[in-house]
């Protein structure tokens, strides 16, 4: 499907979420669009197979995969949506968001998403490690991933080279897992950028288009992504008890509701 290419990686000093990042409209001229690969659901998830998607937080699995999940689910294919943490730290010091508020409400968010993709709630396994702690917990991790994950799996997690210490820690343990298991009916692991559009560039050659997908989504899957990421409201709005801006302002939202999702090795 995609072929393996060895890419030199960028420095953690490079992967810095700060500011704006790079702007969507920078990302509408990247030339990386026409070197990855176009592909379809059947390609990315045959049937037979199973989708599995691994977030890091409560929204991860929409932001990363939502019009793949819409579609899998419209064309019956099993899912199974592992949330890692509790989301329990997206607003540190809160009166607004105390974290067992918190994290109630972004499991409430979750369900409600899921619901306008179409994916049963009930294929959500939660392991509520830490939020912000995922790297210290990330034996605790690879043991319940090593539980979860099956031959002909196909796996979603964040970009290795996401710059969320979260996502990166995810990944590391599902690279760890898949990495266990044999041919010829291994699992098939892809990963999403999502804060990597932030930090990365459209000229700084980041992002390994040669060993990339394009999942190009219908008028439908589009419109239901979007509406399943505006119900996560914990997220999209301002605290005012602590003066902390929305943790997905408009600026991120724009890079994030594209009608195409990009799925590396």
């Amino acid at each position: 499907m995609i072929d393996a290419v060895v890419h030199g990686d960028p420095s953690t000093a490079d992967r810095t979420i700060a500011g704006p990042g790079t702007r969507e409209a920078e990302w509408h001229g990247w030339s990386g669009w026409s070197e990855l690969i176009s592909i379809g659901l059947d390609d990315l998830v045959p049937e037979g197979t199973r989708l599995v998607v691994v977030a890091p937080h409560p929204d991860d699995e929409v932001i990363a995969a939502g019009g793949l999940l819409r579609l899998a689910a419209a064309a019956g294919r099993s899912t199974l949506i592992i949330g890692v943490s509790d989301g329990g730290g997206s607003h540190p010091g809160s009166d607004e968001w105390p974290p067992a508020q918190l994290i109630e409400q972004r499991r409430a968010e979750r369900r409600a998403a899921l619901q306008e993709l179409g994916v049963r709630t009930d294929l959500v396994c939660e392991l509520d490690l830490p939020d912000g702690g995922i790297g210290s917990a990330r034996e605790r991790l690879v043991g319940y991933l090593d539980d979860l994950i099956h031959d002909r799996d196909v796996v979603i997690s964040p970009w290795r080279f996401d710059g969320h210490p979260d996502h990166e820690a995810t990944t590391s343990a599902v690279q760890t897992v898949i990495a266990a298991k044999r041919p010829p009916r291994h699992a098939v692991h892809l990963q999403a950028p999502i804060w990597g559009w932030h930090w990365a560039s459209p000229s700084g050659g980041q992002l390994p288009t040669t060993d990339g997908a394009v999942l190009h989504l219908d008028s439908t899957a589009h419109r239901r992504k979007i509406t399943a990421m505006s119900c996560f409201t914990s997220q999209l709005s301002a605290d005012a008890s602590t003066g902390a801006p929305a943790i997905l302002p408009d600026f991120v939202l724009q890079r994030l509701s594209r009608n195409r999702e990009v799925f590396l090795r």
